[in-house]
Parts: C-alpha cells; structure tokens; sequence
C-alpha cells in the first residue's frame, strides 16, 4: 500500500498533541483522568456533574489512547484511563498497570464530516476529483482511525483514496484539519459533532455500523493512583451511574443498559 502523500502528523503536533488540561475548581487534591480525545466533552460534562455531587475535584489529560497509554507505562501519574477502545486498557491490565479488569462503559459511533458548505457527505464523494484530503484518525493509535481504515477496506476504496488522506494523531487533532478545512471531509466521532462549541456545525452522516468493528470503549483505574484509590473508585463508579449513562447518550454513545 502507498502511503499517503500528506501526513500532517509531525506539522501539528506543537498545536494539538499538547496533552490538554481541564480542571474543576475547588482545593483539594485532583484526580487526573486519562482521557481518549473522543470522550473529552463528555468527561468534561461528567466531572462538573461528579464534582457537584461529591466536591472531588478532577483534571482531564486528554489525548489519543495510544499515546495515553504509553504515558501511563512510562509512569504518568494517572488516576484513570477512559479509553476509545479495549485493547489498551486490557494492554494495561495484562502487565500489571491497572488495579482492576477493564470495562466497557460505551459503544462509540464514527460518522463522516465536513465543514465546507459546498459539500454533502457521502462515502460515494470521497473518490471524486472534487476531494483533495481526507481527515482520519491515525489507525496506529487512535481506534477511531482503525474504524475509518475497516470503512474504506469494506467498501474497497482505501486504494483509491489512500493518497487524499491526512492522518490526525487522536480524534482531537483530526477534528483541526476538518473544522480548518484543511480536510474537505473527514472521519470522526459523533461525540464530536453533539458537542456544545461543534454542535450544528458542518454537516455530518452516520457510518453504517455493519462497515466497521464495534467501537467498545472502555475504562480502567490505574494502579499507581495511590492515596486518590477510593476517589478513582467513585469517579468510575460514576461513569456506569445512571447519571453517566444518561450523559454518554447525550453525546451519542449508546450504552449497555444491564451494566
């Protein structure tokens, strides 16, 4: 396979790959949560509720799952990790980082979008001359990007568009190439597009789910949490919480009801 003729990878990374912090606001010690860039606004909205409630503050480190993961085996002093997929917290729990077996608290949903107001999105689109670039999550760490590479081998066009497309290193970094439109159209989570500063913005369509493997997204506490343990618990007990759930389908998750 060729690889792409533009990979933005390395050109961004002083803009996007910054590990963002996101804080709630009262005076004791925070718990650091290891985020995966497709649930950013959704954890944001769940520490402002979890914070209400229980006066625990949280920070948000918020990056591709596989780069958080590395992080975390490099000793990050993670509390939790909320993944975009399975594979790396098991990863984890398998050499011994987490404290616990990781679980599924959400299945995500990958949609396609554009910001251009010239243009519908559609699979069918993305072979015309008219598209340039196609923004795609990095499939060596971002599961988002591994769903995208799934839709182009299932409609056997990655051959064809293979050189269109500009890999992001997590969702948050491909969302910078479509909402700049340096990207006439890109794959991304739906997350993204309900989220209060994207929402009606673009225009988007939905990946018909049979195209690419479930997006189970799990979470885990890590091991090294330390004196923030029974915290760690009640912030991932949270998440399962019938309150979690009820935001993770806000922002266009679909959830395990049993769980």
């Amino acid at each position: 396979m060729k690889k792409p003729l533009f990979y933005f990878q390395k050109v961004f990374i002083p803009l996007i790959l910054i590990s963002t912090i996101v804080s709630c606001t009262t005076k004791n010690e925070k718990l650091t949560i290891a985020t995966a860039a497709n649930m950013q606004y959704t954890v944001n909205e769940m520490i402002d509720v979890f914070h209400s409630e229980t006066g625990i503050e949280c920070q948000t480190v918020v990056s591709s799952s596989g780069k958080l993961t590395a992080q975390i085996q490099e000793g990050a002093p993670f509390d939790l990790f909320i993944s975009a997929d399975t594979k790396y917290p098991n990863e984890l729990f398998k050499n011994g980082f987490t404290q616990t077996e990781p679980k599924i608290y959400a299945y995500g949903k990958l949609i396609l979008w554009t910001l251009k107001d010239d243009i519908q999105p559609s699979l069918k689109l993305l072979t015309s001359e008219k598209i340039k670039h196609i923004a795609s999550p990095n499939p060596k760490t971002a599961p988002y990007g591994i769903a995208a590479e799934e839709v182009l081998n299932y409609y056997k066009i990655l051959d064809s568009v293979n050189l269109k497309l500009v890999f992001g290193e997590s969702v948050a970094q491909t969302n910078q190439f479509i909402t700049s439109k340096v990207a006439e159209l890109g794959f991304t989570a739906k997350s993204v597009v309900l989220s209060p500063n994207l929402k009606e913005k673009g225009a988007f369509i939905e990946i018909d789910e049979a195209s690419y493997n479930p997006i189970a997204q799990s979470a885990v506490i890590i091991k090294n949490s330390g004196k923030n343990s029974s915290k760690s618990e009640k912030f991932f007990n949270f998440l399962f919480s019938k309150k979690g759930k009820e935001i993770l389908i806000k922002h266009g998750y679909t959830v395990i009801d049993n769980e």
